[in-house]
This record gives C-alpha cells, structure tokens and sequence, in this order.
C-alpha cells in the first residue's frame, strides 16, 4: 500500500484506489471504536461505513495523514455517542445481569475480560467513549478533549469518576476480592 500521505493528496484529486487505500489502512481503527464501544458487529460496521462516506465527501477539508486519524476518532466517538443516545430505549446491560458468585481472578480470565466489557457498557455513552479513547485508542487526556472538544479537566474527570465506578461495580460482582 502507498503512504498515507500519497494516497490522501491522490484521494483528494478524485483517485478511487487511493480512498480504498485510506479506508484499509483505517478501517480497523475506526471499526474497533465503534465495535468497542456499541459491542454489536453489525452495528459498528454500518456506523464505519457511514464515518468512511462522510470522510468521503469531506476529503478538501483534510490536511494531512494526522489531520485524517484525528478526524475518524473524531467523527467515530461523535457518531457513536449520537447513536446511542438516539436509541436510548434499547436493552442495555445491567449490573444485576452479572454473576452473583464471586470468582477468581487470573490475568487471563476470559469471564473477568466479558465482565468488563458488560460493566464498560453500562457507563453513559460520553464517559464510555472517553474510556475507549484513552485504553483502546491509548490517546492521552490531551489528545481525548481535542478529539471530542472538550476541556482537559473534564476528560480527566470523567476517567477518575468512570475508573472508580468500575472499581466499585467489580468489587460489588466478585464479592469481597480487592482490584
């Protein structure tokens, strides 16, 4: 595949194989925020499509290979959100939906792995995107309130507040066992 930086100025004069280079070359990025964060393959995948036709169709406003990685985190965590909150009504997972018995924990507990992700989901959809942003992505607080046009200090807050809930809530599923 060409660089990144090739195939964005080749994309922006109208190359069709340049944008497929693009979207290879960041379709796992983008897909594994939304799968992450919505926890449904077919939903993550349309949402990645959508991301890619509006990356599509905003191209000249794209200025360089860092410009375009923070523009799909951008638009990713965004629709990610919106899409959650258009569809509120939808079953979510409940903590009452964990295992009431408390188990051992090992470094490579698929059960404590699954767990996780059930209480990661049941977080509000922007502290759960900036979760995601800061362990998934491994963006820094800086790099998340940009990405998400926020100040530093709330994104900070935000993982504080979320990090403890997430304590308290796997406390409260494996019983008495310190995390």
């Amino acid at each position: 595949m060409r660089q990144v930086a090739e195939a964005l100025a080749d994309a922006r004069r109208g190359d069709q194989t340049a944008f497929a280079d693009l979207v290879r070359h960041h379709q796992g990025m983008v897909f594994g925020l939304a799968y992450n964060f919505l926890r449904d393959r077919a939903l993550a995948e349309e949402l990645a499509q959508e991301v890619f036709l509006h990356l599509y169709r905003s191209l000249t406003q794209i200025e360089s290979p860092e410009h375009l990685s923070f523009w799909l985190r951008k638009v990713t965590g965004h629709r990610c959100i919106d899409y959650t909150r258009r569809h509120k009504h939808d079953a979510r997972v409940s903590v009452d939906d964990l295992p009431d018995q408390p188990c051992e924990f090992r470094e490579s507990d698929p059960l404590m792995s699954e767990m996780l992700k059930k209480l990661v989901a049941t977080l509000p959809e922007r502290p759960r995107m900036i979760l995601a942003l800061r362990y998934q992505e491994d963006l820094d607080p800086a790099e998340i309130a940009e990405v998400l046009s926020m100040p530093v200090n709330t994104v900070k807050s935000h993982l504080r507040r979320s990090l403890a809930m997430l304590r308290e809530k796997v406390s409260r599923s494996l019983g008495e066992v310190e995390v």
